[in-house]
């Protein structure tokens, strides 16, 4: 049998409770669907903990070779419960050398779990401790049906602290400032992120109804700064199991990712795994390739 397609997943949130009682099992089964990486991103302090715990030692041993990170901070629907004492220990975790991202975070005018207020101030702060880690900031983005609020509040912001500008370029080593995960949004939106230097990541968001731009997306964003995702546990493309889905689906939005692009499956893997450590890693040819 050939080997599979090589994948990554750049961000999945094994650490959460629905993997409580099989994570072994479901690691094992991403690495034997071909995912080499996997980026295990914290949403509050506690999952912050989990995935800096988790990547320090997973449990089980996969059939075939999976490495884990892990990023740490605080997503927008919390932002408003989130005081001096627990930014400063997010602050910490994100020393840790297992840590190669800051987030996820963000805005969400959607569901608005949080105050506009505090979101952008949770967000002004993760943006900050990426340029002072010099480490990528992973950036989630929403807006009501029908609008863009969101999506143009989160470039002004990005714009205010710099983002683009020499002094970020040597902050990251030459390397993408921030990531747009489970990319949601305008053409022109993202054309302005890519202007910017960001990185862009797709999901299974993309097989739903109102996110057709990201296929005209998926066509523009650089090799270099294309990922893939499930966002674990959610976010379930065709064929997975709507409540769970897990990181071995990343495969189906890489297959449609590479539909897009009109690139055979295994060239986009051998570039996923490249730019997943080119964004996180600072590496052009990556572990292993």
């Amino acid at each position: 049998m050939p080997d599979p397609v090589r994948l990554v997943d750049s961000h999945g949130h094994v650490q959460a409770e629905p993997f409580a009682g099989d994570l072994a099992a479901v690691l094992d089964s991403a690495a034997l669907a071909g995912v080499e990486r996997l980026l295990v991103p914290g949403w509050d302090l506690e999952s912050s903990r989990a995935a800096v715990a988790l990547v320090g030692g997973p449990p089980g041993a996969t059939s075939r070779p999976l490495h884990l990170d892990a990023a740490v901070g605080i997503h927008p629907h919390v932002a408003s419960s989130v005081d001096d004492a627990t930014w400063s220990e997010v602050q910490a975790l994100a020393a840790d050398p297992s840590v190669v991202g800051i987030g996820e975070t963000g805005l969400d005018y959607d569901r608005l779990f949080s105050p506009r207020a505090a979101q952008l101030t949770n967000l002004r702060r993760h943006l900050a401790l990426g340029r002072a880690t010099g480490k990528p900031v992973i950036l989630h983005c929403r807006s009501a049906a029908g609008r863009r609020d969101a999506q143009d509040e989160l470039l002004a912001e990005l714009r205010d602290a710099g983002v683009g500008d020499p002094s970020w370029t040597a902050a990251l080593a030459g390397r993408p400032p921030a990531i747009l995960h489970s990319f949601s949004g305008p053409v022109d939106y993202a054309e302005t992120a890519l202007e910017l230097g960001l990185a862009i990541s797709f999901s299974g968001l993309v097989f739903r109804r109102g996110e057709e731009a990201s296929a005209l997306v998926a066509r523009i964003v650089p090799a270099d700064r294309l990922l893939v995702e499930t966002d674990s546990p959610y976010l379930s493309p065709p064929g997975a199991p709507r409540r769970r889905n897990e990181p071995a689906w990343v495969r189906v939005t890489a297959a449609w990712v590479a539909e897009r692009r009109a690139e055979i499956d295994v060239t986009l893997g051998d570039r996923l795994v490249r730019a997943y450590d080119a964004v996180f890693r600072g590496r052009s040819g990556g572990m292993g390739s």
